[in-house]
């Protein structure tokens, strides 16, 4: 079973669409190993943006993942990471196709995307390592 992270975003906590995220998952067949409510600090969204540390936007990435909690989740499945993001959808959700998780609950980036999934093996596995220890995560 392959693991990824999935941020549900300040955006999606304030509008009160995290049941609506999780259930897409559930639906899908994919499981929950890890789940917390958690306020992003400012040293953790470096840490977390720390690909994008040279591009002017750095600073609005982290004003924005700072300004709520988020809900942090482990997901698994077979083919998890590529499952996930094809529910996610297109990071702009203008682009975002009706029946993803953007493209159905995202306006545009600028009120926020909602949703953050890890984007290879390499990645859920230092952003897993990030957001959840081994002890709080349940594979069953």
């Amino acid at each position: 079973m392959e693991q990824t992270l999935v941020l549900i975003k300040p955006d999606a906590v304030v509008n009160r669409k995290i049941a609506k995220v999780i259930g897409r998952f559930e639906d899908k067949g994919l499981k929950i190993d890890a789940m917390k409510m958690v306020w992003i600090d400012e040293e953790l969204a470096k840490e977390h943006y720390k690909q994008h540390i040279s591009k002017s936007f750095l600073p609005r990435l982290i004003s924005y993942i700072t300004q709520a909690p988020v809900v942090a989740m482990v997901i698994s499945g077979p083919e998890a990471i590529k499952v996930v993001r094809n529910l996610v959808g297109a990071t702009d959700p203008v682009e975002a196709l009706p029946g993803t998780i953007r493209g159905d609950l995202a306006l545009d980036l600028d009120s926020g995307n909602i949703i953050h999934a890890s984007d290879s093996n390499g990645s859920a596995i230092k952003e897993i390592e990030l957001f959840f220890s081994d002890e709080e995560i349940y594979s069953y």
